[in-house]
């Protein structure tokens, strides 16, 4: 009996082993060439008012990871912000990759804040309109980290 398991097993590794071997880790485009709606000029060309410090970057990891909602922002665009969250790159369009310097160079404070806090209409991206301003400009902080 422990042979005939110790077969099945082999054959069932031997047979799963073509489905892995040309199996890479999904990764979000970069850079991301599509366009999303422009926010309002007021907004497009607002800069972040908050300075920059480790504490708010921390405030803004905590936010990012687990105090957003209706959905923290990792599902969609990964704890490392590579929009590669279970959620993300299965959306159309995939989640924006706040990673990718290329694409993020191009995107304003003020048009982060107003996806942030209206959603992208046409996307999976929600309006987090319960975040406080304060939230939402240290969470622009978090997200330029990766960025930068």
């Amino acid at each position: 009996m422990k042979i005939y398991r110790v077969l099945v097993l082999l054959i069932v590794v031997v047979w799963m082993s073509p489905a892995f071997a040309d199996h890479e880790p999904m990764k979000a485009q970069c850079p991301q060439k599509r366009q999303t709606p422009k926010a309002p000029t007021e907004f497009v060309q607002q800069v972040n008012p908050l300075p920059l410090t480790a504490r708010r970057i921390e405030k803004g990891k905590l936010i990012y990871q687990s105090q957003s909602s209706p959905l923290q922002c990792k599902h969609c665009h990964g704890l490392r912000g590579d929009g590669t969250g279970h959620l993300g790159l299965e959306a159309l369009p995939p989640a924006r990759n706040f990673a990718c310097s290329e694409t993020m160079h191009n995107i304003s404070d003020g048009q982060m804040f107003w996806a942030i806090k209206h959603g992208i209409p046409g996307t999976a991206m929600p309006a987090y309109s319960d975040l406080a301003d304060w939230q939402i400009w240290v969470l622009i902080h978090y997200i330029r980290q990766w960025g930068s």
